[in-house]
């Protein structure tokens, strides 16, 4: 796990997953996805690929409560 980013790298790219164009924000939730696999957080990583998958669906309420989720569980993480 010493190539995993730390909680705080993962909480601060998931803010940061705001605002920027959709491309931008759903690179964003992959860095995450990649992070929570790396930390082996499958199901989290699972979590944000479905965030993924939902702005490209252009599903906002889903979009909004899988990062919600995802910032909640992650911050538990520590």
């Amino acid at each position: 796990m010493s190539d995993a980013p730390s909680v705080d790298v993962l909480l601060a790219t998931l803010n940061a997953a705001e605002v920027g164009s959709l491309e931008a924000i759903a690179e964003k939730m992959r860095q995450v996805q990649a992070g929570l696999e790396a930390r082996r957080e499958a199901a989290l990583a699972g979590t944000a690929a479905a965030a993924v998958d939902a702005l490209r669906r252009g599903d906002v309420p889903e979009w909004k409560r899988a990062r919600a989720f995802l910032q909640s569980k992650i911050g538990h993480l520590r």
